[in-house]
């Protein structure tokens, strides 16, 4: 009876440290994937640096107790999975809500990104937002842009001139 006591402190001290280390965690309702189907899954968080995990409910709920995801207890019915972001706080709900828009089995449920709670529908809002890599590509074009037309302005203007000397 004691071992199985301090088994299950352990794994509380371990979902504790993941949570303390994440930027972002989503719940995620698994019910109806296939084995294939959660490898797959897996393999992508993976590559992504995100941690994908299947803890009991009343474990999960002792390990966010008094934290920033204490929140997501409600959400801690039935079967479910967390997803921890530990670099980029969107990734796990970028990948989730790709992952679920192929595989009608995955239902996202809540998720806390950088300390503040959100529910379903701004989960899949959040999941939207492109890549940091992506978003300062875009502003480095957008501060580009203009420098390239004047550029071509000025090049123009030089050949023009060039052509009629």
């Amino acid at each position: 009876m004691s071992s199985n006591l301090d088994v299950k402190k352990q794994i509380v001290e371990e979902i504790k440290e993941k949570f303390s280390k994440a930027q972002s965690a989503v719940i995620v309702d698994y019910r109806g994937l296939t084995v294939e189907e959660v490898t797959e899954l897996r393999k992508q968080m993976r590559e992504a640096g995100v941690e994908y995990k299947i803890y009991k409910n009343t474990l999960m709920r002792l390990a966010v107790k008094d934290t920033d995801f204490e929140s997501l207890t409600a959400d801690l019915t039935g079967p479910n999975a967390v997803a921890f972001g530990y670099e980029d706080p969107v990734t796990p709900a970028r990948i989730l809500n790709d992952f679920a828009k192929e595989h009608k089995a995955l239902e996202l449920k809540s998720g806390v990104v950088e300390g503040q709670y959100y529910d379903i529908e701004t989960i899949k809002q959040i999941a939207e937002i492109p890549s940091r890599e992506v978003l300062l590509a875009k502003f480095l074009g957008s501060i580009k842009s203009p420098l390239s037309n004047l550029a071509y302005l000025l090049q123009a203007i030089a050949d023009k001139n060039g052509a009629e000397a």
